[in-house]
């Protein structure tokens, strides 16, 4: 049974490990990332870690998942936790934001020249806003290549691994702000769907369907149920594989936290995805 249910401030509470090394992927304060390395000589998989935190400033940091990062390494799983900028941020929103997480990801191939990486076997793992862009990231080599948000060279992910957020941008406009306390998704668009039809067409990950690798959805309460049964009958009719694990209601930070027993079906997900069971 999941302990009670837990904030976003106990999450940042949590121990976790000294990262291996802080990187910069840009020359931004906030483009940088932790990498952790597991015990060992390696090549070892990867795992890209986002944090969520409504797109927005002053909700949440790469210290939201650094708990989460710690305990992945601990399995084996050498990560990239994350930092970017948000709505708020200098540069954020789009199309900065969305260019963040793909600057971040693609910055593995520079990393895994010092430091003994599989790049075969790298998954993204993505909680809250964050699994928006873990999804995305799947899907951003279907961009156009005149697209602003891809990056010339996006690297192949073998999984996603989407923790209780939207895969759909269209279908959480209805309750962003119910969840986030304000409007999130507009200004992050910087436009509504139809000021903006394109920013949504190539930042949504329902709208670059099939992403082309098994992705897992782990749903609680911010995906709902009806959200991610619609995501998965389309993302399967186009070809995809996709996994729906459900969690209890009120569970969204919990999942996260390596001391609760729902962290147990994250992690689970995560070494499937990266070939470790």
């Amino acid at each position: 049974m999941p302990g009670p249910p837990l904030g976003p401030k106990d999450i940042d509470k949590l121990p976790a490990s000294a990262p291996t090394a802080t990187v910069h992927y840009g020359a931004a304060p906030l483009q940088y990332g932790e990498l952790r390395l597991p015990a060992g000589k390696g090549p070892f998989p990867v795992a890209v870690v986002i944090h969520g935190g409504c797109w927005t400033k002053g909700y949440a940091t790469a210290r939201n998942t650094a708990a989460l990062a710690s305990a992945l390494t601990q399995a084996g799983v050498a990560t990239w936790n994350i930092e970017y900028r948000q709505v708020g941020d200098a540069g954020g929103g789009w199309p900065g934001t969305y260019q963040d997480w793909a600057a971040a990801t693609d910055h593995l191939r520079t990393l895994a020249k010092k430091h003994r990486l599989d790049l075969s076997r790298v998954v993204v793992v993505g909680h809250s806003a964050g699994a928006h862009a873990a999804l995305w990231l799947a899907g951003r080599p279907r961009l156009p290549t005149s697209s602003e948000i891809r990056g010339a060279r996006p690297l192949q992910l073998r999984a996603v691994v989407a923790i209780d957020g939207p895969a759909d941008l269209l279908d959480a406009l209805a309750i962003d702000a119910q969840i986030c306390g304000r409007p999130v998704i507009v200004p992050l668009m910087g436009g509504s769907p139809a000021e903006q039809p394109t920013r949504f067409a190539h930042g949504s990950p329902a709208q670059l369907l099939p992403l082309g690798v098994p992705q897992y959805l782990v749903q609680s309460s911010v995906l709902r149920p009806e959200h991610a049964e619609a995501y998965r009958v389309r993302a399967e009719k186009l070809g995809d594989k996709v996994r729906v694990l459900s969690l209890p209601g009120r569970m969204h930070f919990n999942m996260i936290a390596p001391t609760d027993p729902t962290f147990t079906v994250v992690q689970g997900a995560v070494l499937e995805a990266v070939g470790q069971q």
